[in-house]
């Protein structure tokens, strides 16, 4: 058994001291009456005096509130299934997990950063499925689109700078992954949040603008880093390097804006530039996704337990009746007669 409000059964505590009090009120009426007249002498003056009686009632009286406390507590054992619908749209994060995004411009690090800031963007979800892609050279569909917001974190957790082995950033490539994970058909809207720092090293991102335009996506980029530029660890540690080219120069890499803005713009989504203050994910909801369309779509079959509280108002109607009917005083059977 559980209990949906489980909180109303403290109330039955009170119940004691009201208990007690009920019962040391009708001793004390029995003292008292017997200062007055004396016991043996009860039966001849008052026959129809039940002491008894009053007792029973009293207690009747104190179990059928019992049990109205403890409906209100929700009483449930047992459950049946039943088929949960939502009304939410898809959203799609593309995070680029790439050698750059190890940079530390934005403190403690840009994919750092981006994860706090998607965990943040997830908790503001409610009935809207989200999934993870993570890219570099190439792109990886790391949670598929789901409302188990817990096992979407745990995911994103476990994503690092070089996550996908292979090196690069293809940004192109990681769009198309995510128009392949939406679902076909609904007519709500769909978006993909893309974090990066915007380096392209192959493909053409703003050639995919068509495509997502046609399947009603829209791109909510957040571009990372800043246009200064940052020199990019080889790896973590205290005394690790900073990331060389084949000539053996050192690499700076910077925020690239224009594609990024591009792809939002014509999209109808939004463009930000993540800053040490604020990441930007929670103005791209507040003021973007939470104003999309959403639709009514299947959830997945769910436990609901069975509510009892019914039996326990119906007992405890049963007793208030019980105690309405117990009259106080007995039948005189001489008056029968």
């Amino acid at each position: 058994m559980q209990f949906g409000h489980p909180e109303w059964l403290y109330a039955l505590w009170g119940l004691l001291p009201l208990a007690w009090a009920g019962f040391a009120l009708l001793n004390w009426r029995e003292r008292r009456l017997a200062q007055l007249v004396a016991p043996k002498l009860w039966p001849t003056l008052a026959p129809e005096r039940s002491p008894a009686r009053r007792r029973v009632r009293l207690a009747l009286w104190l179990v059928a509130v019992a049990l109205l406390i403890t409906a209100l507590a929700r009483p449930q054992w047992g459950f049946r299934w039943t088929d949960v619908k939502r009304r939410g749209l898809d959203i799609l994060v593309v995070l680029d997990t790439s050698r750059s995004m190890g940079a530390q411009d934005i403190k403690p690090n840009r994919l750092q950063r981006a994860k706090w800031g998607v965990r943040d963007l997830v908790g503001k979800l409610q009935g809207d499925r989200a999934g993870l892609i993570a890219f570099a050279g190439a792109s990886y569909a790391a949670c598929p689109l789901t409302i188990d917001y817990a096992a979407f974190a745990a995911m994103l957790d476990d994503v690092y700078v070089g996550f996908v082995p292979r090196g690069g950033t293809a940004i192109a490539q990681a769009l198309d992954t995510a128009i392949r994970s939406f679902e076909s058909g609904g007519e709500a809207d769909r978006a993909i949040v893309l974090i990066t720092d915007g380096e392209d090293h192959e493909g053409d991102p703003v050639g995919r603008i068509p495509d997502l335009k046609a399947k009603n996506i829209r791109v909510y980029a957040v571009g990372v880093g800043t246009t200064d530029g940052e020199l990019i660890p080889e790896e973590a540690g205290a005394h690790a390097g900073f990331l060389k080219d084949r000539a053996g120069n050192v690499v700076k890499s910077t925020l690239r804006e224009d594609a990024l803005r591009r792809l939002a713009v014509e999209t109808g989504g939004a463009y930000v530039r993540a800053t040490p203050g604020d990441f930007g994910l929670e103005r791209i909801y507040d003021q973007g996704i939470a104003q999309l369309k959403r639709d009514e779509q299947s959830g997945r079959l769910s436990q609901i337990a069975e509510e009892r509280y019914p039996w326990f108002v119906g007992a405890a109607l049963v007793l208030l009746l019980a105690e309405a009917l117990v009259g106080l005083r007995r039948r005189n059977p001489e008056a029968a007669k």
